[in-house]
């Protein structure tokens, strides 16, 4: 038995792993990097179980390295776009995700991106410790109210509905856009109110995407709808960085079609458009969405967990439905 650690991670994960099946059966990446292609396809070979995050590409050909032998793959991530699942459907090999334990985490984190943008914090922060700042102006960063504010929400799941409820201390009303709609009850206690998405870009003030990454939603956002959004309003996006064409994003920027935005993900993760990184009006964090020691350690134990139950005969908690 053989399982493959793609990524270093938090020792939650390992130990539990270690514990079901010893040391010797638990090869792990040393490095903080993510491996290359030719390293990963090498240390997959012969793999029984592959614990793996976002930044690993699961294809066919990752699949073939290791072999026939192969049981499950076990995502480290609530979403799962890195694995092809056709391709291991056709290998029946099962794979895992860890939905749910990053919720919290992930909603806090759209709402310091929204505060963070409208306030424009990383434009000031950037002014105070370069030695730029000679004392308050009444004019000085003058930033977009959030109180009150109409909060649109594109995804309507788990982090999206964490989001909604965060906004109630903000006496926010809520529009979101989903493929399914929310029961009467839960809609009444989030303030939300079903729109088209037409309708939630032209009458949001704070927009915050919480989608995931599918063929309809890929460049979800690009100058098109830019055009429609309010001039002042702001987008937030921490669900995954191909829903939002950045070319776009940087061109609405500079042509002042929108306030600001905030962005955790990215298109070309972990390269980021070169015109946004120079664009005061974007708040750019680096991938940290479920980046709590609480967070990142639990979804390394249900990752681990997955896999122990697949390899000892059970069903893994989080399976993924494959297509048939």
């Amino acid at each position: 038995m053989k399982i493959v650690i793609t990524r270093r991670i938090p020792e939650a994960g390992v130990e539990t792993l270690v514990h079901a099946f010893g040391t010797e059966q638990v090869r792990r990446h040393e490095e903080e990097r993510p491996m290359t292609r030719a390293v990963l396809l090498d240390a997959l070979r012969g793999a029984t179980a592959v614990l793996c995050t976002i930044t690993e590409k699961m294809d066919a050909e990752a699949m073939d390295a290791a072999g026939d032998q192969l049981k499950i793959i076990a995502n480290m991530a609530v979403g799962y776009d890195n694995i092809n699942l056709a391709d291991a459907a056709a290998r029946n090999i099962l794979v895992t995700n860890t939905p749910g334990v990053l919720t919290e985490a992930t909603a806090d984190l759209a709402w310091a991106l929204i505060l963070g943008a409208a306030r424009r914090t990383g434009e000031a922060e950037r002014c105070l410790r370069a030695g730029l700042w000679e004392g308050w102006g009444p004019l000085q960063f003058l930033g977009a109210s959030v109180h009150g504010k109409t909060l649109g929400i594109f995804g309507m799941g788990r982090i999206g509905r964490a989001v909604a409820r965060r906004a109630l201390g903000f006496d926010m009303p809520v529009l979101y856009c989903d493929t399914n709609r929310l029961d009467a009850e839960t809609e009444r206690q989030l303030h939300a109110r079903l729109v088209d998405k037409d309708t939630l870009l032209r009458e949001s003030d704070i927009l915050t995407l919480h989608c995931p990454l599918t063929p309809e939603t890929r460049h979800a956002f690009t100058l098109r709808e830019f055009k429609q959004m309010k001039r002042g309003a702001l987008i937030v996006n921490t669900s995954r960085g191909p829903v939002i064409k950045e070319e776009d994003l940087s061109a609405a920027l500079r042509e002042d079609l929108i306030f600001a935005a905030g962005l955790d993900v990215y298109e070309h993760e972990p390269a980021v458009h070169a015109a946004l990184l120079k664009q005061e009006q974007a708040v750019l964090l680096p991938h940290l969405g479920s980046a709590t020691v609480e967070t990142r350690a639990t979804m390394a134990r249900m990752a681990a967990e997955n896999i122990v139950a697949a390899l000892s005969g059970s069903e893994p908690p989080n399976r993924v439905l494959l297509p048939s």
